[in-house]
């Protein structure tokens, strides 16, 4: 049976700041780290998408957290195709995903800024989370081949936002691709009733690691602010229903990553919370 390892996508979030969460006199940087490592195992960082990491601060998470201690790092978005703010590049730069020389460029900095997470031991997983519109096919397929040659020698996830990725027809060739680069599927749960929802299968196509990433059930997924995507609180019964399923993906992989991304308030610590609970209710 792999460990399963119960966290949060984020810890810097605005919104969990001011909730009350981490206690007075642990509400800066430092504070903030060492108080949610010492309640949880496993942090993704997702500052990562909106700006360059640096290896001074990435020096400093490792420093500021217990041995052991696991951080799976999101890319930045210029690099999985998202649309990225000018003012984050580098140098000026242009933020322009086609252009080879900024590719070139981004990719060295982004590999930079995550060496000492690697070095010291504490980097799960690269978390690469492809935008709604890239959907299977040979435009895709090139896109993952560049991922693969470029990250040589990581260890990735891979988390799909157009649901034709896991339908009926796609499913085991998408699970054969990811498996051809030992990259990890990402499962999702979400609301289900929407056009864009992620079906919530739960393939391993790395045996060294499977993710789960809990995002709520919004029905403001996709059209609405941050707050109203990820506003969601997960009530016990719903994360119940999945204590079965992680303890087969358990069953089937070294490791498994359960994280949740409804970064609203409070409610994804309470709901990490709840779910470590169940699982150690549960039992091996």
């Amino acid at each position: 049976m792999g460990d399963i390892l119960v966290g949060t996508c984020s810890l810097t979030d605005r919104e969990l700041v001011g909730s009350g969460w981490y206690p007075p006199g642990r509400r800066d940087a430092e504070g903030r780290l060492r108080y949610y490592a010492s309640r949880f195992p496993v942090v993704e960082v997702d500052a990562s998408y909106y700006a360059l990491p640096s290896a001074r601060n990435s020096r400093l998470w490792a420093e500021r957290t217990p041995e052991g201690f696991t951080f799976d790092v999101k890319a930045f978005s210029l690099l999985t195709g998202h649309p990225t703010r000018q003012a984050v590049m580098p140098d000026g730069l242009p933020a322009d995903h086609r252009d080879p020389k900024v590719l070139d460029e981004v990719w060295a900095r982004f590999a930079e800024g995550i060496a000492p997470l690697r070095q010291e031991g504490r980097l799960g997983r690269v978390l690469f989370q492809f935008p709604p519109w890239l959907r299977p096919g040979a435009q895709a397929r090139a896109v993952l081949d560049a991922c693969a040659r470029r990250t040589e020698g990581w260890d990735l996830a891979v988390e799909f936002r157009h649901p034709q990725w896991w339908d009926a027809e796609w499913a085991d060739a998408t699970a054969a691709l990811l498996a051809r680069y030992r990259m990890a599927a990402v499962a999702v749960d979400m609301n289900q009733t929407l056009p864009t929802s992620m079906p919530p299968v739960t393939p391993v196509t790395d045996p060294r690691l499977s993710v789960v990433r809990f995002h709520g059930r919004s029905t403001a997924w996709g059209s609405g602010s941050k707050e109203d995507r990820f506003r969601y609180a997960y009530e016990e019964a719903d994360l119940a229903a999945w204590v079965p399923r992680v303890r087969a993906l358990a069953g089937r992989a070294e490791r498994v990553h359960v994280l949740f991304n409804n970064c609203c308030g409070d409610a994804a610590v309470r709901a990490a919370g709840t779910m470590r609970r169940l699982l150690d209710e549960d039992g091996p």
